[in-house]
């Protein structure tokens, strides 16, 4: 078994710990007034708090439902409003089958910081993001069966998902309205997600419990970290309609650094949130150079649906996400299908459930002929909070995944293998706060 040293979560500890000793303060408290009240002195825009989705929810400039809540510490101090927010997964991972790897110690993690304040007629948002995965992933990557996409020591990871960044979001978004139902975008950073895809995996509330990365996570939305973004757009009532310039290549092996290279891709997005507990998209993006070792631009089309149903003690999320990738170079289409849910019973309880259809033809990279086989993942899984207050939850949870293949795979990959993990989950408490918009 690999293990890694404990020491190295301090980075993500840090980021989400400090806000908790700030919060004590007389003026600074764990919010659960109000909005009127708890946003007092702050003009924020005219547009209905409880109809459109919260820039603190999503990612990037992407939306989730209003009704979503987030796990976070939320306080003001002149003027500013400050929140943290982030989850850490201690957890055993056994993936099965001939390449499965063997048994894993692992840590997937992430914090991030944001500030919010009035500026001119406007409001801007700041936005941190950090990952301590570098240090508290096993070599080459977090053991995943049939997951690939970016390299290690120059070699394409195959049934491993690659550690996050360190600096996976450093950002500004700028938001003017100019009438009541219509505002101005300008969001963008050295390290930031264009408008492609959906909400990314780590930030939606369907997926809040599940440690591991989505198969489809190249076809959807693995443009959350791209270093040099610039989007702008418009929000019209209920629709949002942005375009980004981008850089469109993968981060490399240095996840400690910020790669700025030419905004070379470009990318497009219609949002609607067409009531409090649904959002939807369509995005289409043009990516240069993606991945380092292939020579392709791609297309890349994505559509998502997300729902959202709080009720008392209880909510359940839904995402339902269509990816479709097309290499240029060799003419070839990758289709991907995901449907996630986690339902959150009695406050404490969380079951949740990840199933997918995803193309796969980088398993074999050093194959001639590089087929295409339809992969299917099929997860299960539950959590219960063992610490459950208003600043911290502590879980304890496991899940197991199925998969349907061709039988072409049987002699790599074992007949019918199956994978299991059993995991610690750490984060903030649930905030009561709906953040202005």
């Amino acid at each position: 078994m690999s293990w890694f040293p404990i020491q190295s979560l301090a980075v993500v500890l840090s980021v989400v710990a400090i806000p908790v000793a700030q919060s004590t303060s007389s003026d600074a408290s764990f919010q659960t007034q109000s909005p009127d009240t708890s946003m007092a002195g702050m003009h924020m825009e005219e547009h209905t708090t409880f109809s459109l989705p919260s820039p603190h929810e999503g990612s990037g400039t992407a939306w989730q439902p209003a009704s979503v809540t987030g796990y976070e510490w939320m306080w003001m101090h002149g003027g500013w409003e400050f929140m943290a927010h982030g989850t850490i997964f201690i957890g055993y991972n056994q993936q099965g089958g001939p390449r499965g790897g063997g048994a894993k110690a692992e840590s997937v993690n992430w914090g991030m910081l944001m500030q919010q304040h009035k500026l001119g007629p406007g409001t801007i948002l700041f936005r941190q993001m950090f990952s301590a995965e570098s240090l508290t992933s096993p070599h080459p990557g977090f053991p995943q069966l049939f997951q690939t996409g970016e390299t290690y020591h120059g070699e394409p990871l195959v049934d491993h998902q690659h550690p996050h960044n360190v600096f996976a979001e450093l950002a500004a978004l700028y938001t003017l309205p100019l009438t009541e139902k219509i505002s101005w975008e300008l969001y963008g950073g050295p390290s930031a997600e264009p408008a492609l895809g959906p909400v990314t995996y780590l930030h939606r509330a369907s997926a809040a419990e599940l440690p591991m990365a989505p198969l489809s996570h190249h076809l959807q939305d693995s443009t959350h970290t791209s270093f040099g973004v610039v989007t702008t757009g418009f929000i019209i009532d209920r629709l949002k309609l942005e375009a980004s310039a981008f850089n469109g290549r993968e981060p490399n092996e240095q996840r400690w650094s910020i790669q700025l290279a030419a905004l070379d891709s470009w990318s497009a997005r219609a949002f609607i949130a067409p009531a409090r507990n649904w959002a939807a998209q369509y995005s289409i993006g043009y990516l240069v150079h993606p991945e380092a070792l292939e020579p392709d631009n791609q297309w890349r089309q994505t559509a998502s649906v997300e729902y959202v149903r709080p009720m008392a003690r209880a909510s359940w999320a839904s995402t339902f996400v269509w990816g479709r990738v097309h290499k240029t170079a060799t003419d070839t289409t990758l289709n991907s299908y995901l449907l996630e849910s986690t339902l959150n019973l009695r406050r404490r309880n969380y079951a949740f459930t990840r199933l997918e259809l995803v193309d796969k033809n980088e398993l074999f990279p050093q194959a001639p002929v590089h087929p295409a086989y339809r992969i299917g993942a099929y997860t299960f899984g539950g959590t219960r909070d063992l610490i459950h207050n208003r600043a911290w939850q502590l879980g304890l949870g496991g899940d197991v995944t199925f998969y349907s293949k061709p039988s072409a795979l049987d002699a790599a990959y074992g007949s019918n293998p199956v994978s299991f993990q059993i995991f610690l989950r750490m984060r903030p408490g649930k905030s009561e706060v709906t953040h202005m918009h």
